[in-house]
């Protein structure tokens, strides 16, 4: 690894207009990285990428990076573009180890972070290194989101979550667990017990349903909620999964590592809505595709599809006459999620759109005053980079308002 790292940091050609930062929605100033790395400047390095973006670790591993810095390098339109991200991975791990935590001057000032997600982690460690009183607020018993109960352990081990909750516990984030706003407390105690200012970074955890019949049988099962726990589940040794993002592929790669010998994804059009790598290594997997599904009901026997006819465009224009029922142990909903209502219900002049998304303006403050909201509550299912990017600039104006 260290050999090719440093190769791949040899071939940049530190242009005076890096794309690749222009492909990264934090704009992480990867000449400069790269050019201190080169140069041993190892921490030096890994503060910039730190303070640029504070989950960077998670973003050299998650991101789709043929569609953000290796997708813009110059390099890739002749040969190979540069994997900053193992360089950036590299440095990153090392930093988050060895950082030093400075604690600046309490300002006395208490903000309330809700949702332990992408997010939520980000406003936190913004808001404590300029010497503000944080609490996060998390549903679960572990701060982490998405990051946590989204992402299988292969594809992001737990163990980066847990080194980042002692750093920021370091830095003087609390952090209370097991405590849902909405329920017990509620945003206005929050205000009544000296906040001064809250955000909502509560994420996506409500699954959609598809209002088709058999959705209630005890072989369906949703996405999002079997990937919080895999091992709760008995899935069998065929399993058939509703849908092509990103979650999907999530679960087809995690039930084939959990004991299923066939899975296979169903989608109504040709399109698909995952990322051309997580769909590769979907395949690489064993995970097989199949278009053209539109499903019509759920049995005990697994789903039931239309088959859809397509034009020369691949554009579905009808539908065969009969449904064709298809074998599976399990079947597994992974076509959406929404945010959950509770704290829409239970606070004043706070507002979302039909979708249930949170309505903010251009500095992510919502309709509440002193409320401020990011990431995939605000925008629907997203990355972790654009969380970062969103919370970033939640965060200042947090800051902003608070001073004022």
């Amino acid at each position: 690894m260290g050999l090719r790292i440093i190769g791949e940091a040899d071939r940049c050609l530190q242009c005076k207009k890096p794309m690749c930062m222009q492909g990264c929605p934090v704009n992480t100033p990867i000449p400069e990285i790269i050019k201190d790395f080169k140069e041993n400047k190892l921490m030096e390095a890994g503060k910039k990428l730190f303070m640029n973006n504070p989950m960077s670790v998670i973003c050299a591993v998650v991101c789709d990076h043929m569609a953000q810095c290796a997708g813009h390098c110059v390099l890739g339109k002749k040969g190979s573009p540069i994997a900053f991200y193992e360089i950036e991975k590299f440095i990153s791990d090392a930093y988050l180890d060895r950082m030093k935590i400075e604690k600046p001057e309490n300002k006395g000032i208490k903000a309330a972070v809700v949702g332990g997600g992408p997010a939520g982690m980000t406003v936190a460690i913004i808001l404590a290194q300029n010497g503000y009183e944080v609490t996060i607020f998390d549903d679960n018993d572990h701060i982490g989101g998405m990051l946590r109960f989204g992402i299988p352990e292969f594809r992001l081990p737990k163990t980066i979550i847990e080194r980042y909750q002692k750093k920021m516990q370091k830095m003087g984030i609390k952090i209370r667990p097991n405590t849902a706003l909405g329920e017990a407390l509620t945003v206005d105690n929050l205000f009544r017990d000296g906040y001064k200012s809250v955000f909502i970074g509560t994420g996506l955890w409500r699954p959609k349903n598809l209002g088709i019949e058999g959705e209630s049988f005890a072989n369906v099962h949703f996405g999002i909620s079997y990937l919080a726990n895999p091992s709760a589940y008995d899935l069998g040794e065929e399993v058939a999964i509703v849908g092509m993002g990103n979650v999907a592929m999530d679960v087809a790669r995690t039930a084939l590592r959990n004991g299923a010998a066939k899975v296979t994804l169903y989608a109504r059009s040709k399109r698909i809505a995952a990322s051309e790598h997580e769909m590769a290594y979907a395949k690489l997997d064993g995970a097989e595709f199949v278009f053209g599904h539109a499903i019509k009901k759920i049995t005990k026997d697994g789903p039931v599809f239309d088959i859809a006819i397509f034009d020369e465009n691949d554009k579905v224009v009808a539908f065969e006459d009969e449904p064709v029922q298809i074998k599976a142990d399990s079947t597994i909903l992974a076509v959406s999620q929404a945010p959950k209502n509770k704290i829409l219900l239970t606070t004043k002049d706070f507002e979302c759109n039909e979708r249930g998304l949170v309505i903010v303006d251009e500095n992510c403050a919502t309709t509440r005053l002193g409320v401020f909201a990011a990431g995939d509550v605000v925008h629907g299912s997203s990355t972790v980079v654009a969380a970062v990017s969103e919370a970033k600039k939640a965060a200042k104006a947090m800051m902003d308002y608070m001073e004022k």
